[in-house]
């Protein structure tokens, strides 16, 4: 037998422990009984069963009065407005003992059949993680005619936390106990379909939509819709539901808009950024974004100006974003002037840990190190990425022993590194020699710092190993490994193979990145200049044939250097199409008589065609960087250094030949490709030829 609440104490006495269908308040024990079990965490409970104000549950002022006569609210007014306070309670609490005061509270006034109340009950246990199967599925079998917001309360929870099926069992349900869904409802069953990526299932709903009629208009629905499309990489049939939409917000554009950049289509995504009616951040942000992301930093700054000049609000979202465009692009003059933007909206280096952390990378991709540091240093605030970003920097820039003395100051001040930590010390210690010490920081990774090394640290000491000559262990580590080899591994075996000349392990890595990247057309040269280096002339026409069958182009190399004001031209091999190209043929013959008597001599084996030795100097003199040096000789003031950007690795013949222009020229260059950073000053490379 079951006692209800009355105004009389109420006891244990006729209580059954194996009935989990109910609810009550034991007033002899101050608690609530759930379930049939006493919890006695409710205890004391915010009030007895008196006349007394409960003043923890409702401020004084607050206070549910009885109904008087006198009132001018009526019954019903008094009771919504109680409804309503409850809801507010509910919707302040931040813990599941609070709950269990507010639901025992709706006990004892008789709401326990209150839809309304306790739709917002079970949407708050759901997000405080309650297991929905326990409490709030309990509460939801206490009412005998759940409307659509508390069968959808209880549909959401399911669809949050699992198991999905659940979901969808009690929407079917719902529909034959005659209860139509609404909004809401749908909403959470295609979030649901696009988080466990079912989009057969996120179909049939669809197709709910449209049978029950009354939905095709809804523009929540339609949001939820469209991001369920999109996550289950079907984004032909989101773009199809937002034409479809007769009411759209900011949220449908962008949506759509953040879709296609990921997906790199940015003609899409800047088509649906034009018609957007109004443009907010989010919209401006995803435009910067996505072209940062796609490898287009000048439309991602262009974008931001844009953003500015609109005078959108910039949050530390955008400023990473157009950060990151700055590092491809390596322009100081962009860099600096971000920098300024970030300071002025209040998210400096000293203030934002996570920009201070993406200035540093921005400065150290911009060939200015030193400023990199000088931002590093002034971070009141620091943590794993700021430590792992200039760790990074001083290894791509070639200062190893930097790197690694802020390492070990890392590891004082108690940051414990992350798996980019250690791939920036393997990275410096790979590019200034240091085998052993690197070997040793290998083993410690996962023994002393709980990091399991992945494939990017194996490909890590495989470049270590190659690039020290020591070719047969690299190789042996790549066939040993315990995780997968991916590209990168073989990548970095084959690269080093090219530097100490071995055809042979060249063609083993070769074969295995054939196998892993069939189109990645950088594989078929690499492995040619090094046939064509050994004079295997055979296997270069071989390999050259392969390439025509399969269709495959090369990507062009070209060179940008930043001029005055910081206007940046970008050159293509032999491309004389620049305004000043009889100015600049011009200066780099003069500079290559120069060279040439102060010894300077092409290396022609870096030529990987069958051809004359005065047609591969021609084609030497034609390398992007060296039309690239030309032009900022031309165009900036006697004692600037010269940056140049180029999109693949520098040649041999081109790394010689800017050390012998930084010794007759008294300037510095600096170059980055698409490996490291070479500083030439005085005749050296800081890489120490080792690159």
């Amino acid at each position: 037998m079951w006692l209800f609440l009355t105004p009389s104490r109420i006891t244990r006495q006729h209580l059954d422990p194996l009935d989990t269908r109910r609810f009550f308040v034991d007033s002899a024990n101050n608690a609530l009984v759930v379930g049939g079990h006493l919890d006695r965490g409710m205890v004391p409970l915010l009030w007895k069963f008196s006349t007394n104000p409960i003043p923890k549950l409702f401020p004084q002022e607050q206070q549910p009065q009885p109904a008087n006569v006198s009132e001018p609210f009526s019954q019903l007014q008094q009771r919504k407005l109680l409804e309503s306070r409850l809801i507010s309670v509910l919707h302040g609490s931040t813990s599941v003992i609070q709950i269990k005061q507010v639901h025992a509270y709706i006990l004892r006034k008789g709401l326990d059949q209150c839809c309304y109340v306790l739709t917002k009950l079970i949407r708050m246990l759901t997000e405080l993680d309650v297991p929905v199967h326990s409490y709030p599925r309990l509460v939801f079998q206490q009412v005998k005619y759940p409307n659509p917001f508390l069968w959808t309360a209880l549909i959401r929870g399911y669809a949050l936390q699992g198991p999905f099926s659940e979901s969808v069992v009690l929407y079917n349900r719902m529909r034959r106990e005659g209860t139509g869904p609404v909004s809401f409802t749908f909403s959470a069953l295609f979030k649901a379909c696009g988080a466990v990526v079912d989009v057969y299932l996120g179909r049939q709903i669809h197709a709910q939509t449209i049978l029950i009629g009354g939905f095709a208009s809804d523009m929540f629905v339609g949001n939820t819709m469209i991001d369920m499309y999109v996550k289950c990489g079907f984004l032909d049939c989101g773009r199809k539901v937002f034409d479809e939409m007769g009411e759209r917000d900011v949220i449908s554009w962008t949506e759509l808009i953040v879709a296609y950049a990921k997906s790199g289509d940015m003609g899409s995504a800047g088509g649906l950024f034009h018609d957007l009616p109004v443009k907010d951040m989010v919209a401006w942000t995803a435009m910067v974004t996505g072209y940062a992301q796609n490898a287009r930093p000048r439309e991602a700054l262009e974008f931001f100006e844009k953003m500015q000049d609109a005078g959108v609000e910039t949050d530390e979202v955008t400023l990473v974003g157009v950060i990151s465009a700055c590092a491809q692009l390596g322009a100081t003059k962009y860099a600096n002037w971000v920098r300024d933007v970030a300071y002025r909206y209040g998210f400096g280096p000293t203030q934002n840990v996570v920009v201070g952390s993406a200035l540093i990378d921005m400065y150290s991709k911009c060939g200015s190190v030193d400023d990199a540091y000088q931002i590093f240093k002034a971070m009141k605030e620091r943590n794993v990425f700021s430590y792992s970003s200039m760790i990074v920097g001083f290894a791509m820039h070639g200062r190893a022993h930097a790197a690694m003395q802020l390492f070990h100051e890392m590891l004082k001040s108690e940051t414990r590194p992350n798996r980019v930590t250690f791939i920036g010390v393997l990275t410096a210690c790979s590019h200034a020699g240091l085998v052993e010490q690197g070997r040793q920081l290998f083993a410690s990774m996962e023994k002393r710092f709980g990091v399991a090394p992945s494939a990017d640290h194996y490909a890590c000491m495989v470049d270590l190993l190659g690039r020290a000559g020591h070719l047969e262990e690299a190789l042996e580590l790549a066939e040993t490994m315990p995780v997968e080899a991916h590209g990168g591994v073989w990548g970095a075996l084959l690269g080093a193979c090219r530097i100490h000349g071995n055809p042979e392990i060249a063609q083993v890595a070769a074969n295995h990145l054939f196998l892993l990247e069939p189109n990645g057309i950088g594989n078929y040269i690499l492995l040619s200049n090094i046939y064509a280096s050994a004079g295997w002339w055979d296997n270069v026409s071989r390999l050259r044939k392969l390439m025509r069958e399969k269709g495959l182009k090369k990507n062009p190399a070209y060179s940008w250097v930043e001029a005055k004001k910081g206007i940046i031209y970008e050159f293509y091999a032999g491309d004389m199409n620049h305004p000043e190209s009889i100015e600049i043929k011009q200066v780099l013959e003069g500079l290559l008589d120069r060279l040439k008597a102060h010894g300077y001599q092409p290396i022609l084996s870096c030529v990987p065609y069958d051809v004359c030795d005065e047609e591969k100097k021609r084609l030497l003199m034609n390398h992007s960087e060296k039309l690239a040096l030309s032009y900022g000789l031309l165009s900036t003031d006697a004692g600037c250094t010269i940056k140049i950007m180029k999109n693949l690795r520098i040649c041999e013949d081109c790394h010689a030949f800017m050390c012998s222009a930084s010794q007759v020229t008294g300037r510095e260059i600096v170059v980055r490709d698409n490996m490291r950073f070479h500083h030439f000053h005085h005749g050296a490379c800081s890489c120490g030829n080792f690159w």
